[in-house]
């Protein structure tokens, strides 16, 4: 099992409305994320929008590509882009770059 830590930066302005959003992420979007992989995912955020993601899968790379097959995933990605900084020209979910993990205990 891979486990997966990134960054993301919510602009200020938009923090409400993102922990919002995220208190009524719609049911077919988390089915989405279950079917293709993604466990344990948790979203963790600062008080000045720094968002630091989690998730556990047994491939990362074939759960961002099983989610970037679903029409959920494209609705809900077009509506949270505008949500975050420096995303450079990118979806949210292209933008998350896995962390070098430097200790775990087990």
């Amino acid at each position: 099992m891979q486990r997966i830590g990134f960054i993301l930066k919510v602009k200020e302005d938009m923090i409400e409305e993102y922990k919002r959003r995220h208190a009524n992420v719609w049911p077919e979007m988390q089915q989405a994320l279950h079917e293709t992989g993604w466990h344990n995912y948790t979203l963790f955020m600062r008080e000045d929008g720094l968002l630091f993601g989690y998730l556990e899968t047994p491939d990362f790379d074939a759960a961002k590509a099983g989610m970037a097959e679903q029409e959920v995933n494209a609705r809900w990605q077009a509506q949270m882009g505008d949500f975050f900084e420096a995303l450079e020209g990118q979806a949210p979910d292209e933008a998350m770059t896995p962390m070098e993990i430097v200790f775990h205990l087990d």
